[in-house]
């Protein structure tokens, strides 16, 4: 059995609008690319020819991984008034005397630590998963294990 890919239903969005946008525009624009470089002759020096299928294999095989995540997504709903910590939700922690940090924690598909987008797989949103506001959670990261408190969850 295959894993399921947690998205948020604006994560989905954009992964459907990105492999629209390969198998329609970019996808004829490659085609293009190789007849003209196929026009100009002999294929075995054509470097044209050559970075255009080398592109093409790139291109297929993002449509087919965007095909693999969408067939086997599951759209994380926001759970209002859930008190434990949960895929979507918005956490707010604070480590120490530092200041407060809010994570979305979404599937690793749509992470993006600098926008504060973190995997529920990851050694924090593991240490989160399951847990209640007041709680203090350990995680284990490269830099060594830290320890933090839930302060809210949205």
């Amino acid at each position: 059995m295959t894993q399921p890919y947690y998205l948020t239903p604006e994560g989905e969005e954009k992964l459907k609008a990105e492999l629209a946008e390969l198998k329609g525009p970019r996808r004829e624009e490659l085609s293009q690319r190789l007849r003209s470089a196929i026009q100009m002759g002999d294929l075995s020096e054509n470097a044209d020819y050559h970075k255009a299928k080398e592109d093409q294999g790139f291109l297929e095989g993002r449509i087919k991984e965007l095909e693999n995540i969408l067939r086997n997504a599951v759209t994380i709903e926001k759970a209002a008034g859930q008190d434990t910590v949960f895929i979507g939700a918005h956490v707010t922690i604070q480590e120490g005397s530092e200041e407060p940090e809010t994570y979305h924690l979404v599937g690793p598909t749509e992470a993006d630590p600098r926008k504060g987008r973190i995997s529920h797989e990851s050694p924090i949103g593991r240490a989160l998963m399951d847990k209640k506001v007041g709680d203090i959670a350990e995680a284990e990261t490269p830099s060594g294990k830290i320890r933090f408190k839930i302060l809210n969850i949205e």
